[in-house]
């Protein structure tokens, strides 16, 4: 392939840490990657999709090969709308593979062309997920050490204003 443009799609609410480590080794794989932050119509989200977008392109704008965008409807039909021959998803257990991988059979059925790579997330960021981020920041705990600073300021403040 001479351009590869890749695709990985989330809530990202918030961008972690280990999004973040699957960002950046992502694009050292590829041409172009695009971060598809979802509308997520069907989840109760912390964050409004333009805070997600900005949070997400805050924390990126280091990484001149990464592009954020918004999308809804399936992320397949996206995907070949943004011309992209990869999507990139993370793994960080067996649980996380099983599910991916139904995804990823679906998804390549909806978008042939559109191939899936598993990344395996690094052993240091397992442990990290939105859903418990967003918890723990609730309950008053240190979140520090799952998100960037920007983003960390992020939660604190929008956490405050709900309080």
């Amino acid at each position: 392939m001479s351009n590869v443009v890749a695709l990985y799609p989330g809530t990202f609410d918030p961008l972690t840490l280990g999004h973040e480590d699957i960002v950046r080794r992502s694009a050292k794989l590829v041409d172009t990657l695009i971060i598809s932050v979802a509308a997520a119509h069907h989840k109760k989200t912390l964050f409004t999709l333009d805070e997600r977008l900005e949070m997400t392109r805050e924390a990126l704008r280091d990484c001149p090969n990464v592009k954020v965008e918004s999308f809804t409807g399936l992320v397949s039909d996206f995907a070949v709308s943004m011309g992209v021959n990869v999507m990139i998803r993370g793994v960080r257990s067996m649980t996380d593979f099983d599910y991916e991988f139904q995804l990823a059979g679906m998804n390549h059925r909806l978008a042939p062309d559109v191939d899936t790579i598993f990344l395996n997330t690094t052993d240091t960021y397992q442990c990290i997920s939105s859903t418990l981020v967003r918890e723990i920041a609730s309950l008053g705990g240190d979140i520090a050490q799952f998100v960037s600073p920007h983003i960390h300021a992020q939660i604190t403040s929008k956490l405050k204003a709900v309080r």
